[in-house]
């Protein structure tokens, strides 16, 4: 009988510790919980990367085959022309500046003698 007893007392410490290490111990139960979001965030970030380095691949792919991505850049970049055409460059107008009343627009200079 006494045996018993020690190996309960031996189990309920052993079961104390384990419970211990899982809660406070090194690798808890927190710090997995904690580790599994950034993980998360991780698996995020990457796949937003990855749509960015999709998109980027194909913007490569289309300038080594196609001519028009080739023709629209030099266009809006550089802002070269085809031959024959006819470039217009719109320019807006600058805002009047207004001139207060009290002020007179060209005062001529006083001389003192």
């Amino acid at each position: 009988m006494r045996n018993w007893r020690w190996l309960l007392l031996v189990l309920a410490v052993l079961l104390a510790w384990l419970q211990y290490r899982f809660w406070f111990g090194p690798g808890n139960s927190g710090e997995v919980m904690m580790l599994e979001t950034q993980v998360e965030h991780q698996k995020r970030d990457n796949a937003g990367l990855q749509q960015r380095n999709d998109a980027l691949a194909a913007e490569v792919k289309d300038l080594k085959d196609g001519e028009a991505a080739i023709e629209e850049r030099a266009r809006s970049e550089l802002g070269m022309i085809k031959p024959g055409e006819k470039f217009y460059r719109v320019v807006e107008n600058a805002p009047v500046a207004t001139r207060s009343p009290a002020a007179p627009a060209s005062a001529p200079p006083m001389d003192v003698p």
